[in-house]
This record gives structure tokens, sequence and C-alpha cells, in this order.
């Protein structure tokens, strides 16, 4: 089943878990974290959408019109945070932007039931695919990012770069930041293949400089780099 419309027509849990987001409802996993998830695609696409096509798995499917996720998404695909007022009025918005959005059902094997899987063009041509999960609370998970296995929940400053998987590329990336005195609290890097397609993702107790993050798009090997500042409660 598919929607259109187009411009025409360790058992850690603080307070934030507790009593869950500022947010605009009726549910923290529905429209909360699923806004956050389409901020974060927007992030990381790192300019404005003109088109997203949308495919909602499990819950999400069943309920995403009368939860708002729908709305939720695409509000955060427009840069909206989880307490924006509209929200509500979102899909309005994407239309009268001229932003093109597709809505559809899908099923992806062993995902979260709250997942949905986002492919998207930026206004440049750029395009970014991306899966991820809202898991209560307002909280997410990244779990595929460009055809790439990932995890990652964009809760702490995280460091996403995209790089062919070459010799060096892990030391020099670590040596920039050690030379901000910028803590690495976890890292995970991921390849397809060795030689081939491979991304870092480092989850880090302190916000790089502009000119580190400058330099690391830079160096040999490195494709693109993207900076997620610790995302408030």
């Amino acid at each position: 089943m598919k929607e259109t419309f187009t411009p025409k027509d360790d058992m850690t849990m603080d307070l934030f878990d507790l009593i869950g987001p500022v947010m605009i409802g009726p549910s923290s996993s529905h429209t909360a974290g699923a806004a956050r998830i389409g901020l974060t695609a927007r992030l990381l696409l790192n300019e404005d959408v003109c088109k997203a096509e949308v495919g909602f798995h499990g819950s999400f499917a069943k309920t995403y019109r009368g939860h708002g996720t729908d709305r939720a998404i695409v509000g955060g695909l427009m840069g909206m945070a989880v307490d924006d007022p509209r929200l509500r009025d979102s899909l309005t918005l994407a239309q009268e932007s001229g932003m093109d959005v597709c809505f559809d059902v899908v099923n992806i094997r062993g995902a979260h039931p709250n997942t949905v899987r986002l492919t998207l063009t930026g206004v440049s041509g750029k395009e970014l695919t991306m899966e991820a999960a809202s898991v209560g609370g307002g909280n997410i998970e990244i779990h595929k990012l460009n055809g790439l296995n990932v995890d990652f929940t964009g809760k702490e400053h995280t460091l996403i770069i995209h790089q062919s998987d070459a010799p060096g590329v892990i030391a020099a990336v670590t040596g920039a930041l050690a030379g901000q005195s910028i803590n690495i609290a976890n890292m995970q890097v991921y390849r397809r293949k060795a030689g081939a397609d491979a991304m870092m993702v480092l989850e880090l107790d302190g916000a790089p400089e502009d000119y580190v993050l400058e330099s690391l798009k830079h160096m040999k090997a490195i494709r693109n780099v993207t900076f997620l500042k610790r995302r408030p409660c």
C-alpha cells in the first residue's frame, strides 16, 4: 500500500527515560521518536530534503496515520524539533515547500516494530538511505546508513565518517581528536569488504572545533564527515 503527496496536490536509566521528552503528542514512540528520526536523517543529509520515500514497518505501519507518525517524520525531515508545534501541520508545510513525500508499508526482517526506512534526495541531488527505530521515551537507534549496518543513537556527540577502507585512516582520525584532547567514548567501524566502502561512528565526550572537522574532510580516503551534536533532552 502506498500513499503519496506532491507539491501539487547496563540497566542505567535517567530522568529523561522515566518521564519522556517534552514533545508534541500523542506518543513518545510514534511521534517524538519519529520526529527525532526524521531530524537525524536531515542532519546526516546536511541539506534540505526535496524528495522522501518513507517506508513504515511493524507497529509504525499499522498506526502511522492515527498516531501522527507520518507528520512527525516529515516535520523532522524539515528540521523541526520534537516539541515544535508546527509538527501537526508538517504535511501541509512540506507540500507548500515543494517536498515530494511518498509513504509506503514495508517488511524488514528482524527489525524493531517501530522501524522506518528512509530514502532521501536533497536539493543538490545528494542521496541518503537510513533505517532507524523508535525504541521508547523518544529514544532512537540508527541501524543502517547508506546500505551499511550501524548502531548508534545520536544521544551523544557523534562523528560519522564515510571513507574508503584504507590503512591509516582510523589512526589519522583518532590522532586528530587526541590532538584536541577529545576523548572517544565509543567507536565502531564498518565496511562492506576489505578495501571497499567503510564507515566509522565515534561517540565523543566533547565537540570538535570546526577547523578539526574541516581538516578531517581533506584527509586521504575520507569521502564525507558529519558531526551530530549531543541531543538535548
